[in-house]
């Protein structure tokens, strides 16, 4: 009964340290960080890649208020958006084999039909990625329709007003051609879905941050032009030419939003008996 009670004892500490703990930052290659906007300037006109390649963006109207970590970017879902310039590490370089693009945002209101909420997006109809919400969902897209002929894959899942998530879209090991399960959406840390996916070739059209600017293209339609801008709250924007796993995402946010711990009471009762 007592060897009982003390690995119980150590499940429960593993299972607060899980949710509890500050994991800290993933071990990333440095050439990996594309870009990381963490949008804790408090003030001013830029938002400052403070992390990666020096891609600093050009904050149009969105207004500086607290945010779940530090500072954060509130976008008025009718023309505020961060101008993110070209660069070979988002855009213009490439093929990209894998990426991950990671987003902590709140919205005020995901059941907007028209038009629709844009968290991230680079490139235009012919390549490109793009987050955004509609309809009371969280969309992830990628496509590259020249090359290859990768239509696109748009993984979705329901999602909440008024409340934080961190979105994650992953590329992973692709290649020149479309192949099963290489496209991925990850939501607080879980996996929602795979489709397939590939690489995608340099991309010119304009990248952006709370909204479209340019061209994108969604799961039901092309988003020609500047806007689809979101209203909300974006606190951090996180870009890697790497495609994260489970661990590095939870070692960047995983302590910042409540989670369930039943969920992986399994995976550490198997890491106790270890």
């Amino acid at each position: 009964m007592k060897n009982v009670n003390l690995w119980m004892a150590i499940v429960a500490l593993l299972v607060a340290s899980s949710v509890f703990s500050n994991h800290g930052y993933a071990d990333i290659n440095p050439a990996d960080i594309a870009a990381v906007w963490l949008a804790d300037e408090g003030s001013g006109k830029t938002l400052d890649d403070s992390e990666g390649q020096g891609i600093n963006g050009t904050i149009n109207g969105a207004k500086w208020v607290n945010g779940i970590r530090g500072k954060a970017l509130q976008y008025d879902g009718k023309s505020a958006h961060v101008f993110i310039p070209d660069s070979a590490h988002i855009n213009t370089g490439g093929p990209y084999t894998n990426r991950t693009i990671m987003a902590l945002f709140n919205c005020d209101d995901v059941s907007i039909k028209d038009p629709k909420q844009t968290i991230f997006e680079e490139g235009g109809r012919t390549r490109g990625i793009v987050i955004y919400v509609h309809e009371g969902n969280l969309y992830v897209g990628a496509w590259n329709r020249a090359e290859y002929n990768w239509d696109g894959a748009w993984l979705s899942t329901p999602i909440e007003s008024g409340r934080w998530y961190y979105v994650a879209l992953v590329l992973r090991d692709v290649k020149d051609k479309v192949e099963k399960d290489k496209f991925e959406m990850w939501l607080d840390g879980e996996l929602i879905a795979k489709a397939p996916g590939g690489q995608l070739h340099g991309h010119s059209n304009d990248n952006a941050i709370g909204g479209v600017i340019e061209n994108t293209v969604f799961h039901d339609e092309d988003g020609s032009g500047n806007g689809h801008y979101f209203g909300g709250i974006i606190d951090e924007v996180r870009l890697y030419n790497a495609s994260l796993t489970q661990d590095d995402l939870d070692a960047i946010w995983g302590n910042l939003l409540p989670v369930e711990p039943v969920g992986r009471l399994t995976t550490l009762w198997a890491k106790v008996k270890e």
